[in-house]
């Protein structure tokens, strides 16, 4: 049997991985005013944050049909026995269900879709550890069960510099905005069955208040300390400090990456989290 890897683009994975782990992505679509992006192709978060700066607007990120991805898997399924593909949560988007809906038009069992229940590297981590699993032989039922199993243990969770991109999308409340400006309360978000939620909230300067949710998250949620990616919408020195400080606590693998646009467009600038697998 020969598997392949699917996901759609809000997965994360950097060009290295996606490559090393044999990773083919359905990108999501990002409107800019009338022009249409594909995430991860023809658009970087440099340009997705000049637009919101400039304009004041968010930018709309839009699913690929279920018609798109009938189309998607079975040009794959011409080279492949079996596609395992992994969603956006569906409680966030979509893009899974029409994933789903495509799976079952092609029938015959061909394509497992996993609602990751997450976003970002929290599904890169079990679109590597799937990887790992073809490598080592097993079928496909034996993956699709230890997946839906680490699906269930995937901590995700971003600290936002500013509820702003979020106000715009509707994902937070007026008066929730105005209190984060007032008091600059940087929100913990977190990944909870699925859906966003804010499970903490840090006052002051950014970079202090990222050191203090690492230690949090660590002590809150035991890690298996395999592998943690670190990954944000734009560079901050700190992020190497807490690279180094995850190493020391035992990491064996420390992934460094950049939040996609789609991503990007929600959380804006000085976004980071730190996801892994839990023990």
């Amino acid at each position: 049997m020969k598997y392949a890897i699917t996901s759609d683009s809000t997965c994360d994975l950097s060009p290295e991985l996606l490559k090393k782990y044999n990773v083919s992505l359905m990108p999501m679509i990002i409107t800019l005013d009338d022009k249409e992006y594909e995430d991860g192709l023809n658009i970087n978060q440099d340009q997705l944050f000049e637009y919101v700066e400039k304009t004041g607007n968010l930018p709309k990120t839009s699913a690929r049909s279920s018609y798109e991805y009938v189309e998607f898997f079975e040009n794959l399924l011409e080279n492949y026995d079996h596609i395992f593909h992994f969603s956006l949560s569906h409680k966030i988007s979509s893009t899974g269900n029409n994933a789903v809906i495509a799976s079952q038009e092609i029938g015959n069992g061909k394509v497992t879709v996993f609602d990751s229940k997450s976003l970002s590297t929290g599904m890169g981590l079990t679109i590597i550890s799937c990887a790992e699993k073809i490598k080592a032989g097993k079928t496909v039922e034996e993956i699709e069960k230890e997946v839906k199993e680490e699906i269930e243990k995937v901590q995700a969770s971003f600290l936002v510099d500013t509820l702003k991109n979020l106000h715009k999308g509707g994902r937070c409340s007026s008066l929730a905005l105005l209190g984060a400006n007032l008091l600059k309360i940087k929100p913990r978000i977190s990944l909870v069955n699925g859906e966003m939620k804010v499970t903490k909230k840090y006052m002051g300067n950014i970079e202090v208040c990222l050191l203090k949710y690492v230690e949090d998250m660590l002590k809150e949620c035991p890690p298996d300390k395999k592998r943690v990616f670190v990954t944000y919408s734009s560079y901050m020195p700190v992020a190497d400090k807490i690279a180094e400080g995850l190493k020391e606590y035992g990491f064996k693998e420390v992934l460094q990456t950049y939040a996609g646009s789609t991503v990007c467009t929600h959380c804006g600038k000085k976004t980071l989290g730190i996801l892994y697998i839990k023990q």
